[in-house]
């Protein structure tokens, strides 16, 4: 994985996590994906770049990931999607508002129909 993966990982991560504040669980989560992809760097950079500003957090982080992400594959705008439904999962529901914006990244990716689809198994 580039660090420029890592980064759209963890970014996604670290913001969805953030709409309720991120708890025990998700800090575990990060921390050990960090250590599992080397990734301690791109980790610390997105939550910064989250922390710059949590009101405005999550428009910054869809403009932000247009560029990479629009290049990126469908099966792999999918992937994305579904690692952070599942991860998301951990605390065992996800709430309507994470889901919306889970939703909205996958209608920025033309993806929203596979989500569906995986919202529902």
């Amino acid at each position: 994985m580039t660090a420029e993966e890592k980064r759209v990982y963890f970014l996604l991560k670290v913001v969805i996590y953030s709409y309720h504040g991120i708890n025990e669980r998700e800090q575990r989560d990060l921390e050990a994906s960090s250590k599992k992809l080397d990734g301690q760097a791109e980790l610390d950079w997105a939550t910064q770049f989250v922390a710059k500003d949590y009101i405005s957090a999550f428009e910054r982080v869809r403009e932000y990931l247009s560029g990479p992400v629009g290049d990126y594959p469908k099966p792999k705008r999918l992937e994305l999607i579904d690692m952070i439904w599942k991860a998301n999962n951990l605390k065992g529901y996800v709430t309507e508002m994470e889901a919306t914006a889970m939703m909205r990244l996958a209608k920025d990716w033309s993806v929203q129909k596979e989500m569906m689809e995986l919202m529902l198994q």
